[in-house]
């Protein structure tokens, strides 16, 4: 029989492959006898990978006799796409043991796999090998190590790094912008582009994106729209992975007019770019867009991924409507996304938070994989409705499982403990949490702790707990305690506490507003004047409250 060795090179080459067709060619490789021949292999064993069949890999990476380097970068990258992190490290390391030796994308994709697991003395060890063979100042070698080191927060290695590469590519310099981006100094990824077109080095899409990246403040609008308007003239805003960038840039802005602007110019926005506009909306508090969006993607046969999934249904939670989030748990039957264990604990979530515990508790119990945002959900839902008992008893059953609470476990904790009442209880919790986790305390688990004792009545005790707190104290904790100070009539602390705020954001008119009530229930309705006046000549105002009931119509 006729065989095209060129058409199935061809086949093996081609950027993705099914898993049947992968079968096919397998068997196709297995007849020709070619299956000795690494260069058949490591083409098998990359099409195995995308498609999630690590054993299918392994076996024909086993059974392979003569490894090339090649082959050994396939497998390596096989196990890190599947997050098997000690796999592939335990791979690297037998790599090293035989004659062979590890090219510049072996430590790039071994780096990128540590990077991933926060594992930064595999890391080291991972940089001190390329130094040792002479990669250390590869280009490739390096890009892949100033991204790891930025991803953990180091970005003074990061540029260590860089600064020790004589002949700076694009590819490089991309990866340090980005860095720059990612640990919050934007400022500097904007010096090293202009240094960059100063050299006359040409920009691409992904420069672009790792300087928007970094504009995370609102106060930031200007150099974003600034860095648009070069996307504009560059002709950059056509690719949709720089679009994408800007409407989430725009979005965290609070600018979701301009978001939806660029988003509109796209003739065909890809997924990534309706997730930043939809995401955008929910951040924004416009959750009804956010809903409205997401029907439309629907609509128009796009598929949506466990990420967007669960941005929606945080919408739907905040909006307090169990109807648009039960219709997306529909969504999430239909296309198979129950197993996520995102969607599932967003699932867990809304329906907590829109008055429907029990159906959270059944989506919970039906999940054949929890992680600790699961548990998280749980005891948040338990806690809020009061259920503190059954929320403790989760929490044990973390610990027995060997989960890692994290700092969201504990504020759930506080939180069940501050709607049952139970001081002692929350006393201890932050205890552990800080002397046995080693977690540092948020704000959130401060106002928490403050809401505790307020509550209880203990207001002196969360009076000089706020003084024990390093300084500066976030004003939410402090007007944690001005509220409890007005439940229980106390308008002399309640005075004492007002000033400090007053003092820290003289234009919020909520704390006046909330101190002038106290002093209503005291009976001291000249102070209740002087503070009104001061409100209306002021010029100052408390943001309004809104309430809406849901129904439905005939």
């Amino acid at each position: 029989m006729f065989f095209n060795l060129h058409f199935l090179v061809l086949e093996l080459s081609k950027s993705h492959q099914s898993l049947s067709r992968t079968k096919e060619l397998h068997a196709l490789v297995t007849k020709a006898s070619l299956l000795r021949d690494p260069f058949y292999a490591t083409k098998l064993i990359r099409l195995y990978a995308l498609n999630n069949v690590l054993p299918a890999a392994r076996i024909l990476f086993d059974k392979t006799p003569q490894r090339s380097v090649f082959l050994w970068n396939s497998i390596i990258r096989a196990y890190a796409l599947a997050h098997r992190f000690n796999d592939a490290k335990s791979l690297f390391k037998n790599l090293l043991r035989t004659q062979l030796k590890p090219d510049n994308f072996t430590y790039a994709c071994i780096t990128r796999a540590c990077s991933e697991n926060s594992d930064l003395p595999g890391l080291r060890f991972v940089h001190g090998g390329a130094i040792v063979s002479g990669l250390g100042r590869d280009s490739i070698t390096s890009s892949a190590l100033v991204t790891a080191y930025s991803k953990l927060s180091l970005i003074d290695e990061a540029i260590k790094v860089f600064d020790g590469v004589s002949d700076l590519d694009l590819v490089l310099c991309n990866s340090m912008i980005s860095g720059f981006a990612h640990c919050g100094f934007w400022d500097k990824s904007l010096q090293l582009f202009d240094w960059m077109l100063r050299l006359g080095k040409t920009p691409d899409g992904y420069t672009l994106v790792g300087l928007i990246s970094g504009l995370w403040e609102p106060s930031l609008l200007s150099v974003g729209q600034g860095i648009h308007g070069f996307c504009l003239k560059s002709s950059f805003d056509s690719y949709d992975y720089v679009s994408s960038v800007l409407v989430s840039m725009y979005a965290r802005c609070n600018c979701m007019n301009s978001a939806y602007h660029v988003f509109n110019s796209l003739f065909h926005p890809d997924l990534v770019t309706w997730s930043a506009l939809i995401t955008g909306y929910s951040q924004q508090g416009d959750y009804g867009k956010a809903l409205y969006y997401f029907r439309k993607l629907n609509m128009q046969g796009e598929k949506a991924d466990p990420v967007l999934i669960a941005s929606v249904l945080a919408a739907a939670a905040k909006s307090a409507n169990v109807w648009p989030g039960a219709v997306i748990h529909g969504y999430v039957i239909r296309h198979g996304f129950e197993l996520s264990v995102l969607v599932s604990s967003a699932l867990i979530d809304m329906y907590s938070k829109c008055g429907y515990l029990g159906l959270g508790i059944q989506v919970f119990e039906t999940m054949s994989e929890r992680n600790i945002i699961t548990y998280n959900s749980v005891i948040l839902g338990l806690g809020l409705y009061g259920f503190t008992y059954q929320a403790f008893e989760i929490f044990r059953d973390i610990i027995e499982k060997g989960l890692n609470p994290d700092e969201s476990t504990f504020s759930a904790l506080l939180c069940a403990c501050c709607h049952g009442g139970l001081v002692n209880d929350g006393r201890e919790i932050f205890r552990r949490m800080t002397e046995e986790f080693g977690i540092q305390a948020k704000t959130e688990h401060y106002i928490y702790m403050v809401k505790l004792l307020g509550l209880a009545g203990n207001l002196e005790e969360a009076y000089s707990f706020i003084w024990s707190l390093p300084k500066p104290v976030d004003p939410a904790v402090s007007g944690a305690l001005l509220s409890c100070c007005h439940i229980y009539g106390n308008s002399e602390l309640a005075e004492i506490v007002a000033r400090q705020l007053f003092e820290n954001d003289p234009r919020k008119g909520a704390y006046r507003v909330m101190l002038s009530n106290t002093y209503a229930e005291d009976g001291r309705w000249d102070d209740v004047m002087q503070l009104r006046n001061d409100i209306v000549d002021g010029g100052l105002r408390k943001e309004a409250g809104v309430s809406w009931v849901s129904g439905s119509s005939n």
